[in-house]
C-alpha cells in the first residue's frame, strides 16, 4: 500500500467532572489525513485545507507531523511521506482538533508500514501533538480519538489508561459557538490548589460517572455531571454558558458542561430524538445574543480512526 486516507474523530474531554482523565469519541466532526509514501526520507506537508491558512507547514510544529516524527525516530525508521491534512472541524473548539490530526497522521503511517505497533502503542506519540498544541501532553482527547469509546486515564506517570462500556442509547449534543477560547489561556487561568471539600465532592462524581456508565444508570450519569473545580472558572470565558446549560437540562438533557477547554458545550441525553431537541435548545440561547453556532449530535464512537481509502 502506497497511500492511505484516514479519518480521526472529534472528542469530548473532561466530561464535566473528569478533568484530564475522562474523554470520549464522537462520530462527527473529525479530521481527514492523506498520507503517501515518498522515495526519500523527507516528511512534507503538501496541503492543508479547512484551516483558513492558520496552520503551519513546519513539520516540527504541526500536530499532524510531530507524532509521525517521534514514531519514526522511536522505531529508527527512515522513510518519507507526503501529507495532506483536511481539517473537517473548527480549530480551538474544545473538540480535540489537534488530537484528531495527531491520531490520523500517526495511525496512517503505522498502517502504511504494515503496523509494527498496535493501536494502543501509538498513544504516546499522538500525545506529543498535544504538547505542541497546548504545552501539555495530556491524553484525554487523543486516547478516545485513537481507541474510540469512553477512555479513562488512570495515571500519566506511568501512562495507564483503559476503556469502559457505555450505554448504547447515550447520545451527545455538542454546540460550538462562534467565539474564541485559547486552550493555553484556558489552562493558565486554572487554580493549582483545590479545597478538600471540593476534592471530595469531585471524587464522588467521578466515581458516580464511571458506575453510571457501566451500569447504564442514566439518572446516576446525570447526577454525576457536576464539576466543582474547572467549570466555575472556565465558564466565564464562554458567553451565555449558564443559559445554554439550563436550556439543555430543561429540554431533557441528563447534564451539560464544557467540552474540553471550550468554547464548545456538550450535553448527554438518552436517545437521539432528545439529543437533537436539546442541541437545538442550546443553539437558541446563543442565537438570542447574536452568536452563531454549529450543532453536532452523535452516539459515542466506539471505533476511533477509520480508513476511508
Amino acid at each position: 500500500m502506497e497511500s492511505i486516507k484516514v479519518f480521526a474523530p472529534a472528542t469530548v474531554a473532561n466530561v464535566a467532572c473528569g478533568f484530564d482523565i475522562f474523554g470520549l469519541a464522537v462520530d462527527n466532526p473529525g479530521d481527514e489525513v492523506i498520507v503517501t509514501k515518498r522515495q526519500d526520507d523527507q516528511i512534507v506537508i503538501q496541503q492543508i485545507t479547512g484551516d483558513d491558512g492558520k496552520l503551519t507547514f513546519d513539520i516540527q510544529k504541526n500536530t499532524v507531523t510531530v507524532p509521525i516524527l517521534k514514531y519514526l525516530s522511536h522505531l529508527d525508521i527512515k522513510h518519507g511521506f507526503d501529507i495532506i491534512l483536511n481539517k473537517k472541524m473548527p480549530l480551538g473548539s474544545g473538540l480535540g482538533s489537534s488530537s484528531a490530526s495527531s491520531v490520523a497522521g500517526v495511525f496512517a503511517v503505522n498502517q502504511l508500514l504494515n503496523k509494527p505497533l498496535n493501536t494502543e502503542e501509538l498513544l504516546p506519540f499522538a500525545m506529543e501533538g498535544e504538547r505542541i498544541a497546548c504545552g501539555s501532553a495530556h491524553a484525554d482527547n487523543v486516547a478516545p480519538a485513537l481507541l474510540g469509546g469512553f477512555v479513562i486515564i488512570r495515571s500519566y506517570s506511568p501512562l495507564d489508561f483503559f476503556k469502559i462500556n457505555t450505554p448504547a442509547d447515550l447520545y451527545v449534543s455538542i454546540v460550538h459557538p462562534d467565539v474564541e477560547v485559547n486552550t493555553k489561556d484556558a489552562r493558565h487561568i486554572l487554580k493549582n490548589e483545590v479545597s478538600m471539600n471540593k476534592t471530595i465532592s469531585q471524587m464522588g462524581n467521578v466515581a458516580g460517572m464511571v458506575a453510571g456508565l457501566i451500569s447504564e444508570n442514566y439518572d446516576l450519569i446525570g447526577r454525576s455531571m457536576v464539576d466543582y473545580i474547572i467549570e466555575p472558572i472556565r465558564s466565564i470565558l464562554i458567553p451565555q454558558f449558564f443559559e445554554v446549560q439550563m436550556a439543555a437540562k430543561e429540554n431533557g438533557a441528563l447534564g451539560c458542561s464544557i467540552s474540553g477547554a471550550g468554547p464548545s458545550i456538550f450535553a448527554f441525553s438518552r436517545g437521539k430524538e432528545t439529543a437533537e431537541k436539546v442541541g437545538l435548545a442550546m443553539q437558541k440561547e446563543f442565537t438570542k445574543v447574536n452568536i452563531q453556532s454549529n450543532l453536532f449530535v452523535s452516539s459515542i464512537n466506539q471505533s476511533g480512526p477509520k480508513i476511508l481509502d
